[in-house]
């Protein structure tokens, strides 16, 4: 049950309607914009099937290899395979993507442990939201996820403005619903389909709102318009951008202009509470594979910055040193939230084991917003020469070659083509668009800053430290059953 590589290929090759640069797309999978992101999912795919790497990519059922990131979490082991899975792409590949399927199915996870509040709605839902599970494992499409709306005036209700600034339901139909609106999502022009989810709007007291709505989209259905921004790949020569070229994943403003989606593929519809509800509790899952490629991030920022102070001669000083642990404890902080969450996960209400809660999200933050501050870390021990450095062509050409492996070349060791490789790379991952746009997506990709603070606060355990300042001070066991009212 698991694609290989070309029939990925081939399953986006379906006429889907993808505009780019002003150009409609003929054939995404040759597109040079989009090829280099297409060819490592098609690389994970063919991973699946190497005998080398089977059976960290892929487990055994019945008798046939499912895909180890659509697989449901039922015991600690499976996250730490999940992680493994994770850990050999990123080496294989040697870089970091952040769209890969395994990261979204969480979010369907998250909507069946929800089954309980949904079945209270339409006892359709929750049996729609179990066969794409099913349907996901065994089919083993790309599965990506619709995030954000353009939204407009949000100081206006949707209703008080352009309706179609959040995707909502026009139409009701024997068929299904028909829904228009926006969606940005990262990867939608080369995906199979995408589980749509609710913009938290001006609800109100309001209990049914067309706005409140998650489905499936297929990524070719009619009405389907894929509007991406232009790339980073052939912007410049690879030599001198090594991540831009190979590690671009295009960002898509996903049209749904009047598309239908049928009866089995909408997993919630109209109830505020339900799109409450999965909002706050969607990356229970998720948020493990996106922190984990963080913790992937992390390691080709101390890399560079270490090579840098190899080279130079620099790792020896007390003050490099210095930094290049302050690199380490960022590092290591996210290691230990990922690693402390699986080994104290929980129970989810549907009976899965998702990471422990708390930890998880708390690592995330810790993860998120030091982010900023290592790659300047790793901008001061790459030194200025990332910014001022000439291109590879200066470094090829005879009338400039000689000055470049005079000036570049440090001893008998590190010769200048070594050194201009490194400082390309440090260029690329610290100091490009490319380096800016990766800092800035973390804002779309996982959330905005406030939302992840939402979370910690959502999910740490606040009694255990009330309790123990109670007993510390003496206050009365009164207490508690005054603020438990008040919360109420």
């Amino acid at each position: 049950m698991i694609r290989t590589g070309e029939q990925y290929r081939e399953s986006i090759r379906d006429d889907r309607e993808v505009w780019i640069n002003g150009e409609r797309v003929k054939d995404v999978t040759r597109h040079p914009l989009f090829k280099p992101a297409i060819d490592i999912r098609a690389r994970i795919y063919d991973m699946q099937h190497e005998k080398a790497k089977q059976n960290v990519m892929t487990y055994e059922e019945g008798g046939e290899r499912f895909a180890i990131g659509n697989k449901l979490p039922r015991v600690q082991q499976d996250w730490h395979d999940k992680r493994n899975a994770v850990d050999t792409v990123m080496k294989d590949i040697g870089g970091v993507v952040t769209r890969m399927g395994d990261e979204t199915i969480g979010e369907m996870w998250s909507l069946w442990d929800g089954k309980d509040i949904l079945n209270e709605i339409d006892p359709r839902f929750a049996s729609n939201i179990e066969r794409h599970i099913m349907k996901a494992l065994h089919d083993d499409p790309f599965h990506v996820s619709a995030n954000t709306d353009p939204k407009g005036d949000r100081s206006k209700p949707p209703q008080d403005q352009d309706p179609d600034m959040l995707v909502h339901v026009v139409k009701e139909t024997d068929a299904g619903i028909i829904i228009r609106g926006a969606k940005y999502e990262t990867a939608a022009a080369y995906a199979n389909q995408a589980f749509l989810k609710p913009t938290i709007a001006n609800w109100g007291d309001s209990k049914l709102s067309s706005y409140a709505l998650g489905c499936i989209v297929h990524m070719n259905a009619p009405g389907v318009k894929h509007i991406c921004r232009t790339g980073f790949t052939n912007r410049a020569p690879a030599r001198d951008y090594p991540l831009s070229n190979k590690f671009d994943e295009v960002d898509t403003i996903m049209i749904l202009d009047n598309v239908l989606i049928p009866w089995e593929d909408v997993l919630f519809y109209q109830h505020t509470k339900a799109a409450a509800f999965i909002r706050q509790t969607l990356h229970r899952y998720s948020a493990f594979p996106f922190v984990q490629r963080t913790l992937s991030y992390a390691d080709l920022i101390i890399g560079a910055a270490m090579w840098n102070a190899k080279q130079t001669g620099l790792d020896k000083q007390q003050a490099v040193q210095e930094k290049l642990s302050e690199l380490a404890v960022w590092r290591e902080g996210i290691n230990a939230h990922l690693t402390a969450s699986i080994y104290t996960a929980e129970k989810s209400p549907n009976g899965l084991l998702m990471p422990n809660q708390s930890l998880l999200m708390t690592g995330r933050v810790h993860a998120l917003n030091n982010l900023p501050k290592m790659m300047h870390i790793a901008r001061e021990l790459c030194g200025g020469q990332i910014c001022v450095t000439p291109d590879s062509a200066v470094f090829d050409h005879p009338e400039t070659k000689k000055w470049m492996d005079k000036y570049y070349t440090i001893n008998d060791q590190w010769l200048a083509e070594d050194r201009r490789k490194l400082l390309a790379l440090a260029r690329d991952l610290l100091n490009s668009d490319y380096a800016g746009h990766r800092l800035t997506f973390q804002l779309f990709a996982q959330s905005a800053p406030f939302a992840q603070s939402a979370a910690v606060y959502r999910n740490f355990d606040w009694n255990q430290a009330m309790s123990f300042a109670q007993k510390a001070g003496g206050m009365s066991d009164r207490i508690w059953s005054e603020t438990k009212k008040a919360a109420q």
